[in-house]
C-alpha cells in the first residue's frame, strides 16, 4: 500500500462505501482492505466464496497477424502453447533478465490476446510493448480505462458465477471466455490469486456495478462474502503467488523468484533469453525463499532472517497464516542451496524466533487438489 496525492477509485468505489470498507490507497488506488475482518474474509475464500475489486488492474489487447510472434518476443514462457479460450501466466523479462512484470495472457482468437497487467505497471507496460512492436505486424491497445474487474475465488465460486454466467460452468482451468453479459462483449478467464477455483469478470466499466451486486446477491445463500486488500495478500502469499514491486521487479529475474517453470528457453529468442541463459548455467546467488515460524509470532516484510547468527536475507512478503496457523514469508535469500527444514530464525521486535525454511506454496486448496 502507499500514498499518492490523488487516489484514483474504481467504479466500485461507493459500494464499498456502502458495504462498510475500510478504504486505503493502494499504489494510487483507493481500494477497501477488508471490510468486517481479514480473518472473516479469509475464511470465506478458502471455504466458500470470495469477491475482489480488482478493476485498477489493467488491459491490453494485442490483435493482428504478428500478434503471436510479438507475445513470444516479449514474454518468458511460450505463448503458441494456448490457442483459443485458453490463459497462460508469464513473465515479461527485460535484457537483463529482471522482469518488466507478471501477466495473465488470454487467446481469444486466432491473432487476437488479451494481457492482464498489473494497476502500479500498466503504462509501463504498454510503452514497453510500444516500443518492442517495431517489425510485427500487430495492433496493441490499452483498454484498462474501460473495464472493470471483479474476482470470484472459493470452491463455490463457479457455482455462484454460472447464476449469472451459465457458460462459466463449463470453463476449464486456465479458460477464457469471450461473451455478451448484459447486452455487453465482456470476458471471463477462470484463473485467479488466492490458490482457490474461481474466475475473474472482466467487464465494461457501465456494467460492473450490476455485477458486482448481482454476484453478492446471488451468493449470499452461499456464503459469498466481498472480500479486500487484506485478505488477498494473505491468500495469495499462502498460495506462493508473487506481488509485483514488492516480491519482483526489473532487478530480480524469474530463476531468483523461484519461477524457473515459467521461462521456456527452447522456444526461440525472446527479450532478456540470453541473461537467463547465462544465470542458469551460472546459478543464482540468492533466491525468493519460503520461510515458516516454529514459534509464536507474526512476521512482516522486512524482518531478517538468520542463519547460524549470521543475516541472509530479509522478508518480502511476510503474514500470519490462518491456514497454517503459523508465521510465514518469503525474501530472497543468499543460500539458494538450503533444503526444506533447514533451521533458520527470523528477527521480531529484536528477538530471534526458531523458524524454518519450507517448500512454497505454503498451502494448496484441497479443491485445486481435486483438479478444479
Amino acid at each position: 500500500m502507499s500514498t499518492s496525492a490523488v487516489a484514483r477509485r474504481t467504479a466500485l468505489y461507493e459500494s464499498h462505501k456502502n458495504l462498510g470498507g475500510k478504504i486505503v490507497d493502494f499504489h494510487g488506488w483507493e481500494l477497501p482492505v477488508q471490510y468486517e475482518s481479514i480473518m472473516k474474509e479469509h475464511e470465506a475464500a478458502r471455504h466458500r466464496c470470495g469477491l475482489f475489486d480488482v478493476s485498477h488492474m489493467g488491459q491490453v489487447f494485442a490483435t493482428g497477424p504478428g500478434a503471436l510472434a510479438f507475445l513470444q518476443k516479449v514474454n518468458a514462457n511460450d505463448i503458441s502453447r494456448i490457442g483459443p479460450g485458453k490463459a497462460i501466466y508469464s513473465h515479461l523479462p527485460n535484457e537483463k533478465g529482471g522482469v518488466v512484470d507478471d501477466v495473465i495472457v488470454s487467446c481469444l482468437a486466432k491473432d487476437r490476446y488479451l494481457i492482464v497487467v498489473n494497476a502500479a505497471t500498466a503504462d509501463k507496460d504498454f510503452a514497453w510493448f510500444q516500443k518492442h512492436a517495431k517489425g510485427f505486424d500487430v495492433k496493441l491497445e490499452n483498454k484498462s480505462d474501460l473495464y472493470g474487474m471483479i474476482a470470484v475465488q472459493g470452491p463455490k465460486a463457479a457455482e455462484i458465477a454460472s447464476m449469472i454466467a451459465p457458460a462459466m460452468a463449463s470453463l476449464p482451468r486456465f479458460g477464457a471466455l469471450e461473451l455478451e453479459l448484459y447486452g455487453q462483449p465482456s470476458f471471463i478467464t477462470r484463473t485467479g490469486y488466492t490458490g482457490e477455483d474461481g474466475c475473474e469478470f472482466i467487464v465494461p466499466s457501465e456494467i460492473v456495478v450490476r455485477v458486482w451486486e448481482d454476484l453478492l446477491a446471488q451468493g449470499r445463500s452461499l456464503g459469498a462474502a466481498p472480500c479486500g486488500l487484506g485478505a488477498r495478500d494473505v491468500l495469495r502469499l499462502e498460495a506462493g503467488y508473487l506481488l509485483y514491486g514488492q516480491d519482483l521487479d526489473d532487478d530480480l529475474s524469474t530463476f531468483e523468484a523461484n519461477y524457473g517453470w515459467v521461462v521456456k528457453l527452447d522456444k526461440g529468442d525472446f527479450i532478456g533469453k540470453a541473461a537467463l541463459v547465462k544465470q542458469k548455467a551460472e546459478g543464482i546467488k540468492k533466491k525468493l525463499t519460503g520461510v515458516k515460524l516454529l514459534e509464536r509470532g507474526v512476521p512482516r516484510a522486512g524482518a531478517s532472517v538468520m542463519l547460524d547468527g549470521k543475516e541472509i536475507g530479509k522478508f518480502c512478503s511476510a503474514t500470519y497464516s490462518p491456514s497454517l496457523q503459523a508465521g510465514i514469508g518469503t525474501g530472497y535469500l543468499d543460500r539458494p542451496d538450503l533444503p526444506p527444514g533447514t533451521k533458520v530464525s527470523v528477527v521480531l521486535h529484536g528477538r530471534d524466533i526458531a523458524a524454518e525454511i519450507v517448500k512454497t506454496p505454503f498451502y494448496i486448496s484441497p479443491n485445486l487438489k481435486k483438479g478444479a
